[in-house]
């Protein structure tokens, strides 16, 4: 994921990744399947950070099917013509752009800790996949840890630039003075933040 999340960082619009037919992996670690539920965690990601997931796309081949590499390719290539440049295409400026990328890309060692630990799907088939990544367990187990640590990391990045008081927080974050009271209540029992009384804002600590 973290070659994901540089690739979108370095500007580009779109990436495409290819890997060998399911179950005709070469390796008995089925890389194939981790490829596949990475792309689909960060279709959530991209998702949930306002990006459209359709800019990560994942397809499996044989090594002797040119013919669908190039088809599947162009494919690809002109739906991202038709999403536009990153970020543009989906009204975000550039800077707030960066500023979400940069949180996800500091979560990625988290992530992978999480999906190795309570998003790993038992059954090795495509639409067991599929299946579990679209389900209700799934949308919480995203909550519950990806997107909430997220949240505080975005504080964390904006905190690092200037004290903020949390109603600024929210309005940026898009999130509810509440929910941000929540984060910065836990930050700081954690020694990451501090209250300054006389700002009346949050710093680093």
């Amino acid at each position: 994921m973290s070659f994901v999340i540089r690739a979108f960082t370095k500007g580009a619009d779109g990436v495409f990744i290819g890997g060998c037919r399911l179950n005709e992996c070469n390796y008995v670690t089925h890389g194939n399947y981790d490829a596949l539920g990475m792309v689909l965690l960060a279709h959530r990601l991209l998702k949930h950070i306002g990006l459209n997931p359709d800019r990560l796309r994942i397809e499996f081949m044989s090594g002797a099917e040119a013919n669908v590499f190039v088809e599947t390719v162009n494919r690809f290539v002109t739906r991202v013509k038709e999403l536009g440049p990153l970020g543009r295409g989906e009204g975000l400026e550039p800077r707030e752009l960066k500023f979400r990328l940069e949180a996800v890309s500091r979560l990625v060692p988290y992530i992978r800790l999480v999906e190795r630990e309570r998003m790993r799907v038992p059954v090795k088939s495509e639409e067991a996949y599929r299946k579990f990544f679209a389900s209700e367990e799934m949308d919480r187990l995203f909550e519950e840890t990806i997107a909430d640590k997220l949240a505080t990391t975005q504080i964390m990045l904006l905190l690092q630039e200037k004290p903020l008081p949390t109603a600024e927080v929210a309005k940026r974050l898009g999130l509810t003075p509440s929910q941000v009271s929540r984060h910065l209540t836990a930050s700081s029992r954690q020694g990451l933040v501090r209250y300054d009384s006389n700002q009346k804002c949050y710093a680093l600590a």
